[in-house]
This record gives structure tokens, sequence and C-alpha cells, in this order.
């Protein structure tokens, strides 16, 4: 189920929204320090993190599915929002050098085709990162968050949907190791719980950050061929008509050994 639009401008117009924001665009700066010249879509309600890739990027999008509803971005200037059908977005093929998907993995229902299409719209070498809530997180488990709606996922899970729809995984990593909590203190703290919980509490941030690749081709292994098994040939029998049993007779003395009667 999706989020809708107008909760997650609230969420993230808020003090523990604007928190949220700031340390995923850190994340995702790390992965992607440099997108200069190339086309960057975020699907689902990326708008949050797309801000920085504005004025470095050739080309910026804003792709929300019609489920969530669409709210222009940005608020100045030419808006760049665009509501879709996340099954058939309305780009050619190979014309989408990076993608950001948030809050779009954990609500649709519709997860193979969705990574499909993406698919078809990469460009070949084009990059993909995925912000999904971990199901050992807080951010999946209490309702204040953005990330409580939906299906949450284990790394291992969103791995194996991405190899199985033609994505090869390149790095993981998780973000979000604070609780989803107001406390103005704890968000304060947040830039420290961050760097303390990615090195040593690792398996305890609420979302899971992670890049993949489009992947081209597929190896198929080939089995060698095993030497043909000479098979024994059955021994004929003659057939006869019933109208000359002379001649079966002797098709049956000769195969007996016995020579046949003159």
């Amino acid at each position: 189920m999706w989020s809708d639009v107008l909760d997650l401008e609230e969420f993230y117009g808020s003090t523990l929204g604007q928190m949220t924001r700031r340390l995923l665009r850190a994340r995702l700066r790390e992965i992607w320090p440099n997108v200069r010249g190339e086309t960057v879509l975020g699907l689902g309600y990326a708008q949050p993190l797309l801000r920085p890739f504005m004025e470095e990027a050739g080309r910026t999008l804003a792709f929300m599915p019609a489920q969530q509803g669409v709210a222009r971005w940005p608020r100045e200037g030419r808006n760049l929002a665009t509501l879709v059908d996340e099954l058939d977005l309305p780009l050619p093929d190979r014309s989408v050098d990076r993608v950001v998907l948030v809050h779009a993995v954990e609500c649709t229902e519709q997860l193979r085709p969705m990574l499909r299409e993406i698919w078809r719209v990469m460009a070949d070498g084009g990059r993909m990162v995925v912000i999904a809530p971990a199901r050992t997180g807080f951010w999946s488990q209490i309702d204040r968050s953005p990330f409580y709606q939906g299906h949450p996922y284990s790394a291992g899970q969103i791995n194996a949907l991405l190899r199985a729809n033609m994505f090869a995984p390149l790095r993981q990593t998780r973000a979000l190791y604070m609780p989803p909590t107001r406390s103005r203190l704890m968000m304060r703290m947040a830039p420290a719980i961050e760097r303390f919980g990615q090195r040593w509490l690792s398996r305890f941030g609420g979302v899971n950050v992670i890049e993949s690749g489009k992947q081209l081709y597929a190896g198929i292994a080939e089995r060698s061929q095993p030497q043909a098994v000479a098979a024994a040939r059955p021994k004929l029998r003659v057939a006869s008509s019933r109208d000359t049993p002379q001649v079966a007779g002797a098709a049956r003395t000769a195969e007996d050994g016995e020579k046949p009667a003159s």
C-alpha cells in the first residue's frame, strides 16, 4: 500500500523529517559523489534526496506513482515532478543513468514488473540505489515513521530480488540508526549516533541502502555431453504371413541353425 503524498510532505517538513533528509542525503552522496551531466530519476517519494543533484546532473526527474499522488517539485522554478504508472514509465529505452527508489519498494504490489520497467529505461552501465525499511530497525516498527507503511526487507531479500530482475548488487549499507523520536536531544546527537551505528551497530539501521548495476548478460553453464553408449540391438524377428506357412517355417529353421529341408 502506497503512502499518501500529503503525509510524506508533512513528515519531511517536520524537524524529524529534516534530520532524516540530511542523514539519507549524506549516505546517498557517499555512494554517488559525482553525477555531473547524467540523468537522475527518483521514483516513489525521492524529492527530499534529489535536491543536491539538481544543479549537478544534466537532468533530474521525480516520478510519483498514481496511487501515491503527486506534489509540485521544486516549489520554485520549473516543475520536475509528474504522476506516472510505475509499470509503464513515460521514458524511452536506456534513457536514465541513475535511479533512486525511496518509499517505493516496500509499497508497490507489483515489485517485479516495476523493477523490469526500471531496467528497461536504465542506460547500459546505469546505477540504481534502493532505500527500503529494514526488518530489524526501529523505523519499520513505529507508526510515526514514513517507513512504517508497507513491507520491510532484509538486505538479503532485496539482493535476491535485484538479481532475479537482472540487477547486480554492488554495495550495501544502512542508515537511520537514531530511532524516529521527536526528542530534541536525540536529534542533536543524530550525526554522532549515525557514525557510531555505521561502525558498530550495522544490523540495527532503520533502512537498507543498496546500490546495484544493470546486468546485461547472464552466463549459462554448458554441461559436457556424455559419450553415447552403444545400445544392444534387439534380435529382430521375421514377420510372415499366415498364408505362407512354409516360408515362416523355413525362417524359424534358419534361425535355429538348421538347414532347411530340400
